[in-house]
């Protein structure tokens, strides 16, 4: 096997990238001063003061419930924001629905930490979620104490081509784009758990991560797509001091495993501060496929 089946899975990945649809009551709730209109906010674990905050950032066309096994470990000592982008997994699109996506979400997450007074917090951030997990760090180095980024890429257009640019990956992204809204929806509905069985292993993550690609608006979702592949947040990298701990996600099929290290490698090369961890028998959703090694990482970064 070639680095070709690597590109492949995540050329795929980039299409259908989802988390669950389940709505779920919060162990513990607190109403919030200026509600942020981007995304969605549920509080889960400890009351303020008795452990420490952290905030969980899911993936594009993904549900905050994609932590959900793991926030049910978490709940005792900590105190969980579970995030979820409007227009993502049945989430109301509000001001989502038209106009730039990514941006705006990374400036109400530094609002909604000044406001409840979080700085700095820790991040974790699976796929998309990884990838505004960068930006606020970049963008707003005092929010963030330490980052656990799950299967995210700097710059997803090196899935084309290890010498892509923003420019020269316009084009496709934007062909993929219009092809995605394009699609009838019965097509759409159709050919999704294919795409999806693709990116998790577990029978019943495969049935939750579809059903939350199909309930996700497909503007927005095809929107936010051509941003994450508008984005390269490599040139930034070597000013991001954050502490960083990068999960990625490995099976033999895909062939030699130094082929998809150095595609994670080679992407983070200039970032400090770094830790690189592979998550071996596992597809893109490592909570789902690996949810042991998956709580195993996640402890270890907590860990002050």
């Amino acid at each position: 096997m070639t680095l070709s089946r690597t590109t492949y899975r995540l050329v795929i990945l980039l299409l259908i990238l989802a988390g669950i649809l389940l709505l779920r009551k919060p162990v513990f709730s607190q109403a919030i001063t200026a509600a942020p209109t981007r995304f969605s906010v549920v509080i889960e674990g400890v009351a303020p003061g008795k452990g420490p905050d952290v905030l969980l950032i899911p993936g594009l066309a993904s549900s905050r419930d994609v932590y959900a096994a793991e926030a049910k470990l978490l709940t005792a000592a900590y105190r969980l924001h579970l995030i979820q982008i409007a227009g993502f997994a049945g989430e109301p699109s509000g001001p989502n629905a038209t106009g730039p996506i990514l941006s705006p979400v990374v400036e109400q997450l530094h609002q909604y930490l000044v406001i409840n007074h979080l700085q700095p917090i820790p991040v974790i951030g699976h796929s998309m979620g990884g990838l505004l997990a960068l930006m606020l760090a970049q963008s707003h180095p005092e929010d963030v104490s330490k980052l656990l980024i799950v299967d995210t890429l700097p710059f997803y257009g090196l899935v084309f081509n290890p010498a892509a640019t923003v420019e020269n990956v316009a084009p496709q992204a934007q062909a993929m784009h219009d092809q995605f809204i394009a699609t009838p929806n019965d097509q759409f509905a159709a050919s999704s758990p294919t795409y999806t069985n693709r990116l998790v292993k577990d029978p019943e993550g495969q049935r939750l991560v579809t059903a939350s690609s199909l309930a996700s608006d497909r503007t927005v979702f095809a929107n936010a797509m051509l941003e994450d592949l508008g984005t390269d947040l490599r040139p930034q990298l070597a000013t991001i001091k954050t502490p960083m701990t990068l999960l990625y996600p490995y099976e033999t099929a895909e062939g030699p495993a130094d082929q998809v290290t150095t595609l994670y490698t080679t992407a983070y090369a200039t970032k400090p501060n770094l830790k690189i961890l592979r998550i071996d028998d596992s597809r893109h959703f490592i909570m789902y496929d690996q949810p042991a090694a998956f709580d195993k990482a996640v402890q270890t970064f907590l860990k002050p």
